[in-house]
């Protein structure tokens, strides 16, 4: 199993109603690509954490294989969605690893 976890914080200049907009808009973006992408598991985008971390936004996903998780980044739906997350993003960290 391999494990990718991606972090950001909302762009600066967003109101709090805007990063809620944002966070709902990037989940409804990005979960549905797990049905689209044979090998992904599980999908998850969680916004506005508590206050004790220090990124707004995390994605959270799963994949059978390598290969199923260059699938996914490499999806029109994923790259889609990557335009509009890097309208609404900074900050970018990001992990895989197997498991």
């Amino acid at each position: 199993m391999v494990k990718h976890i991606v972090l950001w914080n909302f762009a600066e200049g967003l109101s709090e109603a805007d990063k809620t907009q944002a966070g709902q808009k990037m989940k409804e973006l990005l979960e549905p690509i797990r049905e689209l992408v044979p090998g992904a598991l599980r999908i998850q985008v969680l916004a506005n954490g508590l206050p004790s971390g220090n990124r707004e936004v995390a994605l959270i996903s799963e994949f059978e294989t390598v290969e199923a998780l260059k699938t996914y980044q490499e999806h029109p739906a994923h790259v889609e969605a990557g335009k509009y997350v890097r309208s609404v993003t900074r900050d970018r960290a990001c992990m895989d690893y197997e498991c």
